[in-house]
């Protein structure tokens, strides 16, 4: 008798997709989801790409209008964006290291320290960076490239030390921070160089600046990221903007350098005469008066981004994270700077006279208030009047030296000036580090700090009213 074989009834089982174990409608259900993740997936992907091209050229319009893409403006401003990237991941890298990973009397001990430091050099160097901008003014596109290469140096070397803890630390953070001082007072000088017809210095600082405030607010994300890693890895990232801002100071117009015409703005002594073959003359006194009322805000820009650092790490306000408070009232300061240049940019007319006198007053009245009702909302508030102070007093100390200044000595008054504020910012955090770490005290000295000086550059006013009449 045969063998009989046996047979699978349903042989095409074998071959079966895996889902048809599932009910019918939960097996299309999930081919269905499945094919919709992929679908949203992709979708999202293009929409992202689409977005950022969108944003780019956006950006790359923006940087370009009125003019500013034939005169080389526009280089300037993507060479600004790279800077102010740059910057925040090394202020990001260096906040890790020097403040929140170490006890607070020892970061205290720090970034005093380091603000000393910086602030030394300035005292000697500040009365000497204008003249040497006048005297080699031939060489600002040089300049400028040699402090963007020489800062993404000092970050390698920087990334190095922070990762090793080697003694290398504090130079090299040292330089890059007086490197990027040097670049901030060489991009005011070479700004008139590259102004197009139609467009005023008031707009164009303000669109420089507005784009140092997007590169640095894209930076920021990127930079946190990397230092998730390791404190080093921002610093690599910053490197990489570094490098890239040098090709892009190489590639700015030839006009940056011209020194036809140029002439010597000098705070004291003879009020005309010639020195090394170019013109000299004195700062006007509106120019003068204009730059005393920017030395208040900017003062209390770095006095409140210091003291309250290590206040609010020291004593929190409720149960907020130190960091969480501290990202609110320095982000306020950081968003009132760009409602201002974004109010500058929009108004078409502007008292700067009266101006940079309200926005001393304004800080030195929120400053009491936040003294006198020391709480969360009067600092986050405080931060927004302190940006849109600082933003708007110095767009109109841009509108003095545009009106006052002859076009030849724009560049000396821009570099002089620049130099003068970052000194006051320098001088500002050190005071912030030195108060001690009670709220209403470290406030209230402030408050009375800056109404001095307010009395003392009213009393100045009107000298400034003679001049201008």
């Amino acid at each position: 008798m045969a063998e009989q074989r046996w047979r699978d009834p349903h042989p095409e089982a074998a071959h079966a997709d895996p889902g048809a174990d599932l009910p019918p409608r939960a097996s299309d259900r999930a081919r269905s989801v499945g094919r919709g993740l992929g679908r949203g997936a992709r979708g999202a992907a293009r929409a992202t790409g689409r977005f950022g091209r969108y944003t780019a050229g956006q950006a790359r319009r923006a940087a370009r209008a009125e003019g500013a893409g034939d005169s080389g403006l526009s280089r300037l401003i993507e060479l600004h964006a790279f800077n102010a990237a740059g910057d925040a991941a090394v202020a990001i890298s260096l906040a890790g290291t020097l403040f929140f990973q170490v006890p607070t009397g020892e970061a205290r001990g720090q970034v005093a320290l380091f603000l000393a430091l910086t602030m030394l050099p300035f005292v000697f160097v500040a009365p000497l960076i204008g003249p040497f901008l006048d005297r080699f003014s031939h060489g600002r596109r040089w300049a400028i490239g040699g402090t963007m290469a020489l800062r993404g140096f000092l970050c390698w070397v920087l990334g190095t030390a922070v990762a090793t803890d080697s003694v290398w630390l504090f130079p090299a953070a040292l330089g890059v921070l007086v490197a990027s001082k040097a670049y901030g007072v060489t991009r005011a000088a070479a700004v008139p160089r590259l102004l197009p017809e139609g467009l005023t210095l008031v707009k164009a600082n303000a669109r420089v600046s507005l784009a140092g405030v997007v590169g640095a607010t894209l930076s920021a994300p990127l930079a946190v990221g990397a230092s998730a890693i390791g404190p080093e890895w921002s610093l690599r990232y910053a490197f990489l903007m570094f490098v890239l801002a040098t090709i892009w100071a190489i590639r700015l117009p030839e006009q940056v350098d011209s020194t036809v015409g140029e002439g010597t703005i000098v705070l004291r002594g003879s009020a005309e005469g010639t020195s090394h073959g170019r013109v000299r003359a004195r700062m006007p006194a509106a120019v003068a008066f204009a730059l005393r009322a920017n030395c208040g805000p900017r003062w209390l820009s770095g006095f409140l981004t210091m003291f309250m650092a290590f206040l609010l790490r020291e004593e929190p306000i409720g149960d907020s994270s130190p960091e969480l408070l501290l990202a609110l009232v320095i982000g306020g300061v950081g968003l009132g700077n760009t409602l201002g240049i974004f109010t500058a940019s929009l108004l078409r007319r502007l008292n700067p006279a009266v101006t940079v006198v309200l926005a001393l007053l304004a800080d030195t009245a929120m400053v009491l208030v936040a003294a006198l009702f020391y709480s969360l909302p009067p600092l986050v508030v405080l931060g927004l009047t302190v940006g849109l102070a600082q933003s708007l007093a110095k767009v109109s100390l841009d509108a003095t030296i545009q009106r006052d200044v002859d076009e030849r000595m724009q560049s000396s008054a821009f570099a002089r000036s620049d130099t003068t504020l970052q000194l006051a910012w320098v001088i500002g955090g050190f005071v912030g580090i030195a108060m001690p770490l009670e709220p209403q005290l470290g406030l209230g000295i402030a408050a009375v700090v800056l109404a001095g000086w307010a009395a003392f550059v009213i009393t100045t006013r009107p000298a400034a009213r003679r001049t201008a009449s």
